[in-house]
């Protein structure tokens, strides 16, 4: 299949042009991933404006995933029909738009909404992006534009707490949207100028519509059954075994569906290939864990530690550090060291950092917070840069953009799964441990002794209350961070499923 994405006959740019192009698509790739995790750490200021819970709140996080991973498949044949350039100028422009949208939204039902839309405009930029960028560079530098487009990739899940810290605790959380709006429109303007003429001749594929609704009926199923699950007492209310029947059945039609039809939307045959099926796993399960994490610290920090957004997003951001660091020490190492090395001792960084977190108390310094994030920031680039080499370094070139943008479907979906079944978790846990602590009280405890110490009788049972809830919470994060643990350490030792690379391996184009 040559179409839209074959980027062998293409003249590459060179000198400032080839310059301001990277930094534009990578600027683009930046933008898309930054919106997945700015709203984090404003999740209990939008919650507390549109007066809702912060369980509710994440519905602003789920929602934008799980619409950008449902565009994402839907990339190849809009670049294909209408032009890789077109559909990008395009979807950038549409996020921007609805970016403001977002910051006028008068509650949490339409913000909701154009989130939605925002991760539908979001979803082709991402493959697109990279598509793009390796098409503009020529082969032997192929390797260091992956290495720039995954570097926006590792520093936008840093940086968006960080900002929106600061936007929240100086500005208010509609800004967290609002920045985007000049930024969209500097990169339309940077994409129309650098990259025009680049597009290849269009191709009239067939869309697969059935697919499309496919994937859409069963993952929304299974995403509103996640959300909604503990509100409604899970399998007690007929609403979740309607969705859960629903989530069941549309996956297996979808799959069979997908794997019979000529022009699939997506492409699961690609997962023949030990290699790609492989390094999908093991993104899928690793960002998950990861993504999750980056939502639950946060919140555990506003709700139970009396951070505000300002700091919960300073203390996040020690990530950046080493992140930035080592992005292109690891570019570098994937053309020469077997990758699988490195996402192994990526990946294992991140389940150490995880099971770290797992030991913290409710004593814990702004220092004891910050540390692990800075440990975080070194595995990171490891684990995403060497996992893309291998996974699209090993398809065939005309197959690329199928499996990038199969990799970010898997990477957005299991974020947005991962992050609604540990927010239920969580409160889950907390209940658990909030009763085995009030159950262990005696007569003569703490209680006794507050009122001993000249509290009245209400302002002791107050105090106590609020002891107690903090540190169930506590028990709760750390048992939480502990199984993200465990499960991150199972995605490391996966990675040796995959066969060892028999030569160095070029982005885009196998051996």
């Amino acid at each position: 299949m040559g179409g839209i994405f074959d980027i062998r006959d293409l003249k590459p740019l060179a000198g400032p042009a080839l310059i301001l192009a990277a930094v534009v698509l990578a600027l683009a790739n930046f933008m898309a991933i930054l919106d997945t995790t700015i709203a984090n750490v404003s999740v209990p200021n939008i919650a507390g404006g549109m007066a809702v819970s912060p369980s509710e709140g994440t519905w602003v996080i789920t929602s934008y995933s799980v619409a950008e991973a449902i565009t994402v498949p839907l990339t190849g044949w809009l670049a294909a029909r209408f032009g890789a350039i077109r559909v990008f100028c395009i979807a950038v422009a549409s996020f921007g738009l609805c970016s403001a949208l977002c910051g006028i939204a008068p509650s949490l039902g339409m913000l909701v909404v154009f989130r939605i839309m925002q991760g539908l405009s979001g979803g082709p930029m991402m493959p697109l992006s990279q598509t793009l960028m390796l098409r503009i560079f020529p082969p032997n530098q192929r390797a260091a534009a992956m290495g720039l487009w995954s570097m926006t990739a590792v520093t936008g899940p840093i940086v968006g707490p960080l900002l929106g810290g600061q936007i929240c605790d100086n500005l208010s959380w509609p800004w967290v949207f609002y920045i985007n709006v000049p930024v969209a429109a500097l990169i339309v303007f940077g994409a129309i100028r650098l990259l025009a003429g680049r597009d290849e001749p269009l191709v009239r594929r067939p869309v697969d519509f059935v697919g499309l609704g496919l994937l859409v009926l069963w993952v929304g199923a299974l995403q509103i059954m996640l959300d909604k699950g503990e509100e409604v007492d899970w399998f007690n209310s007929p609403l979740i075994v309607i969705l859960a029947v629903i989530a069941a059945i549309g996956f297996v039609s979808f799959l069979i569906w997908e794997l019979t039809i000529e022009d699939p939307i997506v492409n699961l045959r690609l997962f023949a290939n030990r290699a790609f099926a492989a390094c999908s796993g093991v993104m899928a399960l690793t960002f998950g864990c990861f993504f999750a994490s980056v939502v639950l610290l946060p919140l555990w920090l506003q709700t139970s530690m009396g951070y505000n957004a300002g700091w919960s997003g300073r203390a996040m951001a020690f990530q950046g550090v080493l992140a930035v660091t080592f992005s292109p020490i690891a570019a570098m190492m994937s053309r020469y060291v077997d990758p699988r090395r490195m996402v192994f001792f990526g990946v294992l960084t991140i389940a150490g950092v995880l099971a770290w977190r797992s030991t913290n108390t409710t004593d814990v310094t702004f220092m004891g917070v910050g540390l692990p994030q800075l440990v975080l920031g070194a595995g990171m680039p490891f684990f995403f840069i060497a996992l893309n080499s291998i996974a699209l370094g090993t398809i065939p070139v005309e197959q690329t953009a199928a499996g990038s943008g199969l990799l970010n479907f898997l990477r957005t979906t299991a974020g947005a799964f991962a992050v609604s079944m540990t927010t239920t978790s969580w409160a889950n846990a907390t209940s658990r441990a909030r009763v085995e602590l009030a159950g262990s009280m005696h007569a003569d405890g703490p209680l006794s002794q507050m009122q001993a110490g000249g509290l009245s009788a209400a302002q002791a049972l107050g105090n106590l209350d609020r002891l107690v809830q903090q540190q169930s919470v506590m028990l709760a994060t750390n048992s939480v961070f502990l199984a993200l643990s465990c499960f991150t350490a199972l995605a490391a030792f996966s990675i040796w499923l995959a066969p060892r690379p028999t030569g160095p391996i070029q982005a885009g184009g196998g051996h």
